[in-house]
């Protein structure tokens, strides 16, 4: 019987997603890389090749969970269609695009998981920020916003959500709505009233 190889990013990949599959069944504090090697059918030191330890493969779990998360977000941000006040209205929210129809979202939904479920926010908004940036660096150049400082309210809007997210005393709708409403009052509010300044004038 002859042995079946595969490329390794194909390998890689597949280590990757029945990781995670054990990591939804058993908990990550719970789960070792035998277990794993044994969920696949393999030698042990076929994971290892790939990936050093279970806390590097873990870590490459909530990079590419990140990924999965951000694509939507990104797509929404960099549609040049659209106006900057139509981009912060059609966002997706973090709750609207981590739903739990998928098998990364019960390891970052377990009881004890604040901790990994924080690592992958922070993540997720890692990868965001150069596209937030651009997106208002481009809107000041088109007079869109006021805001020119890109970097600082990218990070603001990034980031400064976190404290609205994570307060599960209202739902997800509530928490989209409300930060929606606050980021649109950010970015154009500063621009209505100095505009009815220059009227005044």
């Amino acid at each position: 019987m002859s042995r079946i190889t595969k490329e390794p990013e194909v390998r890689k990949q597949e280590i990757l997603e029945t990781a995670i599959a054990v990591f939804a069944e058993r908990g990550y504090e719970k789960t070792k890389m035998s277990d794993i090697a044994e969920k696949m059918g393999v030698a042990q030191g076929l994971c290892y090749r790939y990936f050093p330890s279970k806390e590097a493969l873990f870590d490459s779990a909530v990079e590419e969970y990140a990924h999965i998360l951000a694509a939507p977000m990104i797509a929404v941000v960099c549609d040049a269609s659209l106006s900057l006040r139509q981009k912060v209205e059609r966002f997706p929210g973090y709750m609207e695009v981590e739903t739990q129809d998928n098998t990364y979202y019960p390891v970052f939904h377990q009881e004890g998981s604040k901790k990994i479920h924080d690592q992958l926010s922070i993540q997720v908004g890692e990868i965001m920020m150069p596209y937030v940036a651009d997106a208002i660096k481009l809107a000041h150049e088109n007079g869109e916003t006021q805001i020119c400082d890109d970097k600082t309210a990218a990070s603001f809007c990034v980031f400064g959500q976190m404290g609205i997210l994570l307060d599960h005393q209202m739902d997800g709708k509530e928490r989209g709505d409300r930060i929606r409403a606050f980021l649109l009052d950010v970015f154009f509010h500063a621009q209505v009233q100095n505009h009815s300044e220059e009227l005044r004038i």
